[in-house]
């Protein structure tokens, strides 16, 4: 389990990772266009979209130097959206309302496209 600390003038503050990929999955899925996160399995080399309640196993939360995330995003867009607005709306929204939940900066995110779907 990898957490990151936060030193404070009260004291310490731990933030599981899991807890950061959870927020920002929902985060991302109030996103238009992005279906949900997907679940890559390497040796199959198949994409599975997740439930709702499994979107923080479609998303890597790494800490860097200096205490800044970086994020990897697994996700399904829908079908007939422009991808890059998708994207750039994805990480504006994850961008500022990650950082304000957990008080870090985010260096970088990384979004994989894994596929498209038909929204009914």
């Amino acid at each position: 389990m990898k957490s990151t600390s936060i030193n404070t003038h009260l004291g310490n503050i731990a933030i599981d990772n899991e807890v950061i990929a959870q927020y920002a999955g929902a985060v991302a899925n109030e996103c238009f266009g992005i279906v949900g996160m997907a679940n890559v399995n390497v040796a199959d080399g198949l994409v599975s979209l997740l439930k709702k309640d499994n979107i923080k196993r479609g998303i890597g939360v790494s800490i860097g130097q200096g205490r800044k995330l970086t994020l990897d995003f697994h996700v399904i867009v829908a079908y007939g959206v422009s991808i890059s607005a998708v994207t750039d709306n994805l990480i504006d929204n994850v961008k500022y309302k990650v950082e304000e939940f957990t008080g870090l900066e985010i260096e970088k995110i990384n979004i994989f496209v894994e596929g498209v779907r038909v929204i009914d």
